[in-house]
């Protein structure tokens, strides 16, 4: 579909044999790409469920200059775009929000807004990137707000593919995959995201649908705290956490 700015988004679904029991929007991280969520596929489509999910501008085989975003909030209008492509196909069929680190912050910015919620039958995220990790140079994030507004492309940083995972086998394919961008980080990026983190916490309770939380303890990127965070203060009845 066509995006803000005109840019061509790139998104693809995977349907059981059967009208599915119900469907799983996949957001995924930062430099990745939704092609990396077959273990999901695979483990949920022989199981009646639906997965759909989108490469974000700048990402995977979606249109937009990598590294860089102009604003925060077009990760959640294509967000929407994509929702309401999966709606008009599929029905009253429950949609679940399922999101990963950067996803993760992108699917919990979009649940807070109560429209959007009242539409989803639950959030589930995993290593939600509220508070950065011990990898992520405290002195660089807030230094981006300020060189935003002057060279808003420059790159100040490059992500620690290691940190990624503990598995070997995990950060060589990511290491080796031709779609994950391994370049820096801008300065509008890194002040986008900076803007985005200091106002999540103040919105999540907003939230109140059912949610799943989950963060492994030893994550680098994306510091566990800020997934006891989201748990604390989500008014969601049914709300779970696992660490």
């Amino acid at each position: 579909f066509t995006g803000r700015k005109g840019l061509s988004i790139y998104y693809q679904c995977w349907l059981p044999a059967t009208n599915p029991k119900a469907i799983l929007l996949v957001v995924h991280g930062w430099a990745e790409h939704s092609g990396r969520y077959t273990n999901l596929v695979n483990h949920f489509v022989p199981e009646g469920y639906a997965i759909c999910a989108l490469d974000h501008r700048g990402h995977g085989k979606s249109e937009g200059r990598r590294g860089y975003v102009e604003r925060f909030s077009d990760y959640l209008d294509d967000l929407k775009t994509l929702f309401d492509i999966v709606r008009s196909e599929h029905g009253d069929t429950k949609i679940f929000l399922v999101g990963h680190s950067m996803g993760a912050i992108i699917a919990t910015a979009y649940t807070v807004t109560v429209s959007h919620q009242q539409e989803l039958a639950g959030l589930i995220v995993s290593g939600v990137g509220v508070k950065p990790g011990s990898s992520l140079s405290s002195a660089l994030i807030p230094l981006a707000r300020i060189l935003s507004l002057l060279l808003p492309r420059l790159g100040i940083m490059v992500l620690d593919a290691s940190a990624i995972s503990q598995d070997k086998a995990v950060v060589d394919a990511y290491v080796n995959d031709p779609l994950v961008y391994r370049g820096k980080i801008t300065c509008r990026f890194g002040a986008e995201m900076l803007a985005t983190l200091r106002k999540l916490p103040s919105e999540m309770p907003e939230i109140n649908l059912p949610i799943l939380i989950m963060h492994g303890t030893a994550d680098r990127l994306c510091d566990p705290e800020g997934s006891r965070i989201l748990y604390e203060r989500a008014n969601s009845r049914d709300k779970t956490l696992k660490l």
